[in-house]
């Protein structure tokens, strides 16, 4: 039986965003295959995390710059580490390396966080996003760093996949394409979603905390739905995410149909009731939680070419429609809400792609088997990751004692 440590860049949150999903997805995995699993964490704890405690997971709050977690790791000797996003690994990376020299470690990027930031830089300086950008950033050059040094990274998209291998020549052997892990919309599931005319509204979710879904939101303030608004006077729109800030509130309108409806318990049952998603999405990376979710309930999605980015096969059509243009996605919007034969196959397109892009049994199965060869062949893989071993030497050196010169201050200063 295998013992897995996963450390936590935050508590799972599952109903706040698309990361707490699929980090509980992924916990479910372990737990299913009768693996030991405990979960670590330097965050606060919140009234939105999900009990992990009661599916049998051990919980442990940790602390960065901090010897007790080296005790912490010889204790409890897992036998794969999992870093949840790159700054945990340049955390614990280096601690687990010289404590567990011989124990698996994997990165889950949840996205690739360097991709989101240089297109939002590149967005608010309001020129053409280039990979060359990415290329100068520097952290990519951290994120990347933390991909060689791991043996195993979980990337989310195929788009994501395909950037890292041509634009940084990441070998196939240190990253695994491991998508949301959706159970499949059968016929019965479908009977039980809401009608077209049981349905109303437009609707859209996301945390306020995640730039991407704010910036989203005044786009759909200032830009977007006064075009909606203006074709469908009676027409409401119900905007749902977690920890909203006051600059979120203040944009609630009634009058102008304009509704910031704040978290949800039931993110699914919100979406249920909405005939339209909107997801104005205008830069981020990785795939789109709120997407996933929408075609989950049956409802079809207005997005763009950054909210479709990952969620497209070869042969499949939207769950709706994609554009760019603030006018056009208005006025598809509008088509969506108002043609009752457009929206039920803007569903049948969503089920399409929930169930051939997204196949639970297939990814965890995938998954499960990848990990399994890599603990059997461990020392010959990475002997083919010089500049993985080589990172891993400069950073024992430096991390190292620089994260050793923080917990010397801090224990004078107590």
């Amino acid at each position: 039986m295998n013992n897995i440590l996963i450390i936590g860049n935050v508590w799972p949150e599952p109903n706040s965003s698309a990361a707490g999903s699929r980090m509980l997805q992924l916990i479910q995995l372990f737990l299913s295959k009768n693996w030991s699993v405990t979960f670590a964490s330097t965050a606060i704890e919140s009234n939105h995390m999900h009990d992990i405690a009661s599916l049998g997971v051990n919980k442990m709050n940790i602390e960065i710059n901090n010897d007790s977690f080296d005790h912490f790791i010889k204790d409890l000797k897992p036998n794969i580490v999992m870093f949840d996003r790159f700054m945990t690994e340049e955390q614990f990376g280096w601690r687990v390396t010289k404590q567990l020299p011989n124990t698996l470690k994997i990165l889950n990027t949840e996205d690739l966080h360097s991709l989101r930031k240089t297109r939002q830089e590149a967005f608010k300086n309001e020129i053409t996003f280039s990979h060359s950008d990415l290329k100068k950033s520097d952290i990519t050059k951290r994120e990347i760093a933390s991909i060689y040094r791991c043996d195993l990274s979980l990337i989310i998209s195929d788009i994501e996949i395909n950037l890292l291998r041509k634009e940084f020549n990441i070998t196939k052997e240190l990253i695994h394409y491991l998508p949301f892990l959706l159970n499949p919309i059968t016929v019965k599931t479908k009977e039980n979603w809401p009608s077209f005319d049981k349905r109303e509204h437009f609707m859209t979710i996301g945390n306020f905390r995640h730039e991407p879904n704010w910036n989203s939101v005044l786009y759909l303030k200032e830009t977007i739905w006064p075009l909606i608004k203006k074709q469908l006077p009676k027409a409401e729109l119900h905007i749902y995410g977690a920890y909203p800030p006051p600059k979120a509130t203040q944009l609630h309108n009634p009058q102008q149909g304009f509704h910031i409806k704040g978290w949800t318990k039931n993110a699914q049952e919100a979406m249920k009731q909405a005939r339209v998603c909107l997801a104005p999405l205008r830069f981020g990376a990785g795939i789109k939680g709120k997407l996933a979710e929408a075609m989950l309930c049956g409802t079809p999605s207005t997005t763009t070419t950054i909210g479709a980015e990952g969620m497209l096969g070869e042969d499949s059509d939207w769950n709706g429609f994609i554009t760019d243009n603030p006018t056009e996605f208005a006025n598809a919007a509008v088509k969506l809400h108002n043609n009752q034969s457009i929206w039920h196959q803007a569903q049948q397109n969503g089920i399409e792609i929930i169930n051939t892009l997204f196949q639970k049994d297939r990814h965890s199965n995938k998954l499960i088997q990848r990990i399994i060869d890599l603990q059997n062949n461990l020392e010959e893989h990475r002997s083919k990751n010089f500049t993985g071993s080589m990172l891993q030497f400069h950073t024992l050196r430096s991390t190292e004692f620089m994260s050793r010169w923080i917990e010397e201050k801090n224990k004078q200063r107590k």
